[in-house]
C-alpha cells in the first residue's frame, strides 16, 4: 500500500491511545508549541527541585553565579579565590538572573537553593525542543516536525542537562536558532534563487551565535561555519552566503559580545584567553583534559543511549538516509551532521552531551524517512527495535539492586514506574509491526517520562549517600548556628561543600582543623580517618575543647570513593 493510501486509511479510523494528542497538537502550531512545552515539562520536572546539587561541573558554576550575587561584581567570575576563566560570563548572568528573582520572591535560602540556578538550563531545554519544531518545519511537514522535537525532549542526555545548572541546554538551543535559520536561508536561496533576501532569519542566526559566544566560546560558529564551507564545496557555489548578510551580522555579533570582553581583559589582563583558550580548550584538543580522554568511536557507541528513544529508529531510518543524500534538504542536514561529529570523535576529550548539538539533525532525518513511509522494513528491523525495551528493563532490575546495596528499601517506590517503562518498551518492541513506527515511537516517549520519574524523582532524591554535601550542609543548619564556618579535611574537597557550606569554607588537614576550632564558637571540621590522629593531636596540644557532631558516610561519584567523615564541633 502507497503512503498516500495509509495515510488516507488513518484519516478515517479513530485516533488510539498517545496518537490522539498528536493529532490534536498538528492543528495548530499553536497546539503543537502547547503540547510541546507540556511535554517538556512532565520530562523534565522531576527531581528538579529536589536532587542535590550535582559535582563537580553544576556545583562548580552555581558557586561561581553565587559569588558573583554575594559581591556584586558581574564581569569576574570566581570560584572562592580562584579565576574561573574557563567559559564567558553568558550562562552566570542568567542564573544570577533567576537566584536575585528568586531572593525578590522571597525564596527561603535563594542562595543555595540549587534550582533556582537550573532554571536557565530548563528554560533552554525547552527552548530547544521548540526551536528543533521550528527548525523541522523546513524540512518536513508539521506531524513529522513535532516528532522530532519530541525525540529531543525525551533523548536522554537533553533529561539530564535540563536538571543541571551548566551551560549545555541553553548552548543547545543556540545552537537549534542558528542553524535552524541557516537552513531557511540557504534551502530558500537553492529553492527560489532570486528570491529576496530578508532580515529575519539572518536576524536570528547572528543573535543566536552571539549568545552562544558569550555562553560558552566558538563552539557553535564553528557548527556554523563547517556547516557553510561542506555546502558551498558540495554545491560548487558560495553566492548564496550574500543573504546571510555576514558584514552587518558580524558587526552585530561583536557589538553584543565585545563589551564583557573588554571588561574581562582590562580586570584580567590576557588571564582569561589564555585560561579559556589555552588552558581549556586547546587542552582538551591536545589530550584527555581531566581524565575524559576516549577514543574514537565513543559517541557513536554512547549514541544508542544517549539519544534513546530516538536512536532505536537510526538503523531503520539510515537507508531512506542514504538515498535521500543528493536531495537539497538531506544535504544540509548531512553538513550539520557529519563534518561536527568527526572532529568531535577526533578530539581525545570526550564527555556524553558533547555532541548534543547535533542530535536535532538526526532527529530531523528520522522524522524525514518516517513522513516518507521510507524506513527499511528488513527481518531484522523489528529485532533492532528491542533497544526500547532493553534500556528500561535494565533499570527496572538494577533499581531494586542499587537500594539494597545502599542500604535504602523506602526507594523500592521507584520500581513500578521502571516497570511500567519496561511495558511501554515492550509493546513498542511487540506491536511494531502492528502499529508502524510512530506509534511504536511515541511508547517509548512514555517511556522515558517513566524513567524520569523512577530516577530522577524517586531514586536519587531518595539516596543522600550520593550527596555527602547535602548531609554537611543540613547537620550544620541543624546546630543552631546563625553563621556556621566550616573547614573539611583535604581528602574531600568537592565544590557542593563550598556552594552549601558557604563561600568561606576551607580546607586542611587534621591539625589544621584543630587550630581553625580554636578561634571561636560554632566552628566545624569535617576529619577523615587519616587526618584524624593529626586532629586529636593538635587538639591536645592546644587545649582544644571540642565534640563530636556526627558522621558523614555516603559515596562520591566524583572519584568512585566511599567516603567515611566525622563532623567535630568546637565546645565552649
Amino acid at each position: 500500500m502507497s503512503t498516500t493510501a495509509q495515510n488516507a486509511r488513518k484519516s478515517t479510523v479513530p485516533a488510539r491511545g498517545l496518537s490522539a494528542a498528536l493529532d490534536f497538537a498538528c492543528v495548530s502550531h499553536g497546539r503543537a508549541a502547547a503540547l510541546l512545552i507540556v511535554f517538556c515539562l512532565v520530562a523534565f520536572l522531576p527531581g528538579f527541585f529536589t536532587i542535590p546539587p550535582v559535582d563537580r561541573d553544576e556545583a562548580r558554576f552555581a558557586q561561581a553565579t553565587k559569588q558573583m550575587v554575594e559581591s556584586g561584581n558581574y564581569v569576574d567570575i570566581r570560584f572562592q579565590d580562584q579565576v574561573r576563566y574557563k567559559k564567558p560570563v553568558g550562562i552566570y548572568w542568567l542564573q544570577a538572573a533567576t537566584v536575585e528573582a528568586g531572593r525578590a520572591a522571597a525564596v527561603r535560602d535563594a542562595d543555595t537553593t540549587i534550582w533556582l540556578y537550573r532554571l536557565p538550563s530548563l528554560a533552554g531545554a525547552t527552548f530547544a525542543v521548540l526551536l528543533t519544531y521550528w527548525a523541522a518545519l523546513v524540512f518536513v511537514g508539521r506531524r513529522a516536525a513535532l516528532l522530532s522535537a519530541l525525540m529531543m525532549a525525551s533523548a536522554v542526555v537533553l533529561g539530564v542537562e535540563a536538571r543541571l545548572a551548566k551551560t549545555d541546554a541553553v548552548l543547545l538551543a543556540c545552537s537549534v536558532a542558528a542553524m535552524g535559520a541557516l537552513a531557511r536561508i540557504y534551502l530558500t536561496q537553492r529553492r527560489i534563487p532570486d528570491a529576496p533576501a530578508d532580515w529575519k532569519d539572518p536576524a536570528i542566526l547572528w543573535m543566536a551565535l552571539a549568545a552562544s559566544v558569550l555562553i560558552k566560546g566558538p563552539l557553535v560558529p564553528i557548527f556554523v561555519v563547517l556547516t557553510i564551507v561542506t555546502l558551498s564545496i558540495l554545491d560548487r557555489s558560495a553566492r548564496w552566503l550574500k543573504a546571510l548578510r555576514p558584514l552587518s551580522g558580524f558587526i552585530w555579533l561583536l557589538l553584543i559580545v565585545l563589551p564583557w570582553f573588554i571588561a574581562i581583559v582590562l580586570r584580567s589582563g590576557g588571564t582569561f584567553f589564555e585560561q579559556a583558550v589555552g588552558g581549556d580548550m586547546l587542552s582538551k584538543v591536545a589530550g584527555g583534559q581531566e581524565s575524559h580522554g576516549a577514543p574514537p568511536g565513543y559517541y557513536l557507541v554512547l549514541y544508542w543511549l544517549t539519544f534513546w528513544p530516538g536512536s532505536v529508529l537510526t538503523g531503520l531510518a539510515a537507508p531512506a538516509v542514504w538515498r535521500a543524500r543528493r536531495d537539497t534538504a538531506t544535504q544540509f542536514l548531512l553538513a550539520w551532521l557529519i563534518p561536527s561529529w568527526l572532529i568531535f570523535e577526533a578530539v581525545p576529550t570526550k564527555l556524553p552531551h558533547y555532541v548534543m548539538p547535533l542530535y536535532p539533525a538526526v532527529a530531523i532525518l528520522i522524522a524525514a524517512a518516517m513522513e516518507r513511509g521510507d524506513l527499511f522494513t528488513g527481518r531484522w528491523a523489528t529485532r533492532g527495535t528491542i533497544g526500547w525495551f532493553l534500556f528500561p528493563g535494565l533499570l527496572a532490575i538494577g533499581i531494586p539492586v542499587l537500594f539494597v546495596s545502599l542500604g535504602n528499601g523506602v526507594g523500592f517506590i521507584a520500581w513500578p514506574f521502571a516497570v511500567a517503562a519496561a511495558i511501554f518498551g515492550l509493546f513498542a518492541w511487540w506491536l511494531y509491526e502492528a502499529d508502524g513506527a510512530e506509534r511504536s515511537l511515541l511508547r517509548g516517549l512514555a517511556a522515558s517520562v517513566l524513567i524520569g520519574v523512577a530516577v530522577y524523582a524517586l531514586t536519587f532524591p531518595r539516596l543522600p549517600a550520593l550527596f555527602p554535601s547535602a548531609t554537611v550542609a543540613a547537620e550544620l543548619k541543624a546546630s543552631g548556628c546563625t553563621a556556621p564556618q566550616l573547614v573539611s579535611a583535604l581528602s574531600y574537597q568537592e565544590p557542593s561543600l563550598v556552594f552549601l557550606a558557604g563561600t568561606d569554607t576551607s580546607f586542611a588537614d587534621g591539625a589544621g582543623a584543630a587550630e581553625f576550632l580554636k578561634h571561636g564558637d560554632c566552628r566545624f571540621a569535617l576529619i577523615d580517618a587519616r587526618g584524624e590522629r593529626g586532629f586529636v593531636q593538635r587538639a591536645e596540644a592546644i587545649g582544644l575543647r571540642y565534640a563530636v557532631a556526627g558522621r558523614i558516610d555516603g559515596y562520591n561519584f566524583s572519584v568512585g570513593k566511599p567516603v567515611a567523615l566525622k563532623m567535630f564541633r568546637s565546645a565552649p
